[in-house]
């Protein structure tokens, strides 16, 4: 009994003293390692590979001095020292062992992990345990560049060791089955649980598998290709990608994307889309690579790919909104810039360094204040401090073009907080010189317009369309009873009819409604009123002669501007020389026509005696007699016209009618000179008396037949000029009238040349009768000519009732 007790205490004590590494050692042996190449370890290390995107993975198993490569992909050398590989690490540990960049690893002096005549920079490893927990080697894998496992990586990895330690025990197991004679059954179990295994892999890893044999039929196709594709494993075994899944327009690249990989081209990255069930487009993004046989011939290929579609979508989703803003940055037409907090420049659109005549090269890196001149630089620190104190500004900045010049620019900016960046500022600028320069200006020119007005003799007013006075001149206050200094209390605001032209000259009330100023703000053209009363502040009224004119913008009545004059002294003028004309005609006109009667009785015979004497004193009396009667009668009918006795009988009427019927009147005269007479397009209808404005085309035509040249023609139209008015207008050929004379001539008594009355005859009042007529009808009329080239009689004429013909 104490010789048994005695060796089972030796035996235990034997155990005991073997160290870990024998241990460890001894599973290793026990695995039998050294046996024939095994396929199924072939494939996991093509698929840890694969799963993982890495160049290079192996079975590894940690011998005494060295680690030797069971199964490898990427891998030249079969051995390397133990003392230099990570694998001796990753046995120590329970789970995967990474080194993510070998050049922040202190064993590794050089910065790489060599094996032979490679060299990598990432490695990670997942140990092989035995059943009883010992430790014998490491499914690895190995990157040239630094990175990190992703959990479904490691995941893989894990699962993948497990299966190889599986492997290698299953083989074992086989090979001591063989032994027993029940080699073959075991063989049989171990490839159908293998073929299990890699299904169950397939189906569990995250990533879409196809296996594809060599002609490009589908061999493989795991569940998650199931679930994007909406296909069944059984509906596409056997077809190829791209008769089944891949888009008819994409067939073609699918084809040449298959014989690539086919004839050595792997691994291969690519891209391509996938019609589902329901038609809708996926896109996937491939990584593949060839399973080989013995013989090193492509037997199969595998593609494991993920679904990229939202990817690429979000992509371009961010390009487009990178384009428009781009598009809108580029496109503003303002400054859109950044700068740092220190005020350098980081990013600017071309129109905002264009508009400083730089390019956006040229303004980068530099401090805004560089391109500000030197008086505006101390408010630059200004704004910067500010801007960080409060985290936005607004204000202008002074800035220098290229050429000089200086332009100033209104900007509001916004600083921003970046979490991945330094603090910058967002600056959105208008360059607002312009409005700048016209604000001086307008500045400048209102300071002109108000010493104009308060030099002005005449009283001038502005009001807006509701008639409430915005604009008095010192003048016009004076002309109304008011003191200067009562102007923006007195009148300023006041409605204006109300203050000073609310009564009729008889006493009765005068409607805003019918009021003639207003009525040019309705009517959209000026109104000039000859005979009118103002109310002055004391209650007594005085006589007026005023120009309402409306202020439009683009065609818009936006107020009236009134221009008024004091005619009281005027009017007795008038009165008086009235009197006196009426008087000279009266006592004029009965000796004149006796003298006629006389005359013609000595013409008829009764200075016989000297007969040619006779004749040539009676033709001189004659004719003056006749030039005495025309001049009185011309005076009487001006007169007549201006004191508005002569009451106008307004209707519709025809103005090619007028013109036809003046030209019949002269047709004569017209004749006897040789000259003719044509006529514009007809159409055209005014609102006039017939009768006034016949005697006004009557006067321009004689006037035009007498100066127009032998065999030449005059020229008569009527056209619409403008809303409501039409212009009439007589055109000769003849000599034609100086410029200082084209107004002149409208005046009483006035002739181009002072011998033309001798020649021609005329007293020199038909065109101021003329224009008294044209007046009364509220138009106006001109004269245009260049000398020697004819001359152009034009004059305007209402359309239509208007108020002031009342």
């Amino acid at each position: 009994m104490a010789t048994s007790i005695h060796h089972e205490s030796s035996a235990l004590n034997a155990a005991m003293a073997i160290s870990p590494e024998q241990r460890r050692l001894q599973a290793l042996d026990r695995l039998e390692i050294s046996s024939l190449p095994d396929p199924a370890l072939d494939e996991i290390t093509q698929l840890v590979a694969q799963i993982c995107d890495v160049p290079a993975a192996a079975v590894s198993f940690v011998e005494r001095d060295r680690i030797w490569f069971k199964s490898r992909v990427g891998i030249p050398s079969r051995t390397m020292l133990r003392d230099e590989s990570p694998c001796d690490e990753t046995i120590l540990g329970d789970d995967v062992f990474q080194i993510p960049d070998a050049a922040e690893d202190a064993h590794y002096p050089n910065g790489v992990i060599p094996i032979g005549n490679s060299s990598f920079r990432f490695y990670a490893g997942a140990p092989l345990r035995t059943s009883d927990g010992q430790a014998v080697g490491t499914l690895c894998v190995y990157d040239v560049a630094p990175r990190r496992l992703d959990e479904l990586e490691a995941n893989t990895l894990r699962t993948l060791a497990r299966q190889v330690m599986a492997r290698l025990e299953l083989n074992l197991n086989n090979r001591i089955a063989d032994r027993d004679a029940r080699s073959r059954q075991r063989v049989e179990s171990a490839l159908t649980v293998e073929r299990n295994f890699v299904s169950a892999v397939l189906d569990t890893v995250g990533a879409l598998v196809v296996v594809l044999d060599t002609a490009g039929r589908i061999v493989r196709f795991n569940r998650i290709c199931e679930t994007i594709s909406g296909y069944a494993l059984g509906e596409v075994v056997g077809q190829t990608e791209w008769d089944t899944l891949v888009p008819a327009e994409d067939r073609d690249n699918a084809i040449a994307t298959y014989t690539q990989l086919r004839d050595g081209l792997f691994p291969f990255a690519f891209e391509n889309r996938w019609r589902t069930r329901d038609g809708s487009i996926r896109r996937i993004q491939w990584t593949a690579t060839a399973l080989l046989d013995a013989q090193g011939e492509v037997a199969f290929l595998i593609a494991t790919g993920i679904d990229v579609t939202l990817q690429r979508e979000a992509e371009i989703t961010l390009r487009e909104s990178e384009a428009r803003y781009r598009l809108l940055i580029e496109g503003s037409l303002g400054a859109v810039f950044t700068h740092a907090l220190d005020g350098t420049i980081l990013s600017i659109n071309t129109y905002g360094a264009e508009n400083l005549g730089y390019t956006a090269e040229q303004m980068l890196n530099r401090r805004l204040s560089h391109f500000m001149p030197l008086p505006a630089q101390p408010s630059f620190e200004q704004y910067l401090a500010s801007l960080a104190a409060s985290g936005e500004a607004q204000g202008t900045f002074e800035f220098c073009h290229r050429d000089g010049t200086s332009h100033v620019v209104a900007y509001r900016n916004r600083l921003i907080e970046a979490s991945t960046r330094e603090h910058y500022a967002l600056c959105f600028g208008v360059d607002i010189t312009e409005k700048v320069r016209a604000e001086e200006r307008l500045s400048a020119l209102t300071l002109q317009s108000n010493s104009i007005l308060d030099s002005v003799g005449d009283g001038i007013f502005g009001t807006d369309l509701s008639g409430c006075a915005t604009v008095c001149n010192p003048a016009a206050a004076q002309i109304l009873g008011y003191r200067p200094d009562e102007i923006a209390t007195e009148i300023l605001g006041k409605n204006i009819h109300a203050l000073m032209h609310h009564t009729r000259p008889d006493g009765s009330p005068y409607p805003e409604s019918e009021c003639r100023i207003m009525n040019s703000a309705r009517e959209l053209r000026p109104i000039r009123v000859s005979t009118d009363i103002f109310w002055r502040k004391d209650g007594t009224s005085f006589p007026v002669e005023y120009v309402a004119c409306p202020i439009l913008n683009q065609g818009t009545a936006t107020g009236i501007v009134v221009a008024f004059t004091d005619t009281t002294e005027r009017q007795e003028l008038d009165r008086m020389k009235d009197e006196f004309v009426s008087t000279v005609s009266h006592e004029l006109r009965t000796p004149l026509t006796s003298m006629r009667a006389s005359l013609g009785l000595i013409a008829s015979g009764a200075l016989n005696t000297r007969p040619d004497k006779a004749k040539q004193m009676l033709g001189i009396a004659i004719g003056n007699t006749d030039r005495l009667v025309k001049l009185v009668n011309d005076i009487l009918e001006l007169e007549r016209i201006g004191s508005g006795k002569a009451e106008l009988h307004y209707g519709d009427v025809d103005a090619t009618d007028l013109l036809h019927r003046a030209a019949e009147l002269l047709s004569g005269t017209a004749a006897k000179n040789g000259v003719r007479v044509t006529f514009g397009k007809p159409g055209v209808h005014l609102w006039a008396d017939s009768d006034r404005i016949l005697q006004t085309i009557t006067n321009l035509l004689s006037n035009a037949i007498k100066f127009s040249l032998p065999d030449s023609e005059i020229y008569m139209a009527a056209y619409y000029s403008a809303p409501g008015e039409a212009t009439l207008e007589v055109r000769d050929h003849g000599r034609g009238i100086p410029a200082d004379k084209l107004e002149h001539i409208f005046g009483r008594f006035q002739q181009v040349d002072a011998s033309d009355s001798r020649v021609m005859g005329g007293t020199g009042l038909g065109l101021a009768i003329c224009r008294s007529i044209v007046v009364q009808h509220g138009g106006r009329i001109w004269a245009e000519s260049e000398l020697g080239h004819g001359a152009r009689f034009l004059f305007t004429l209402p359309t239509k009732p208007s108020s002031h013909l009342r």
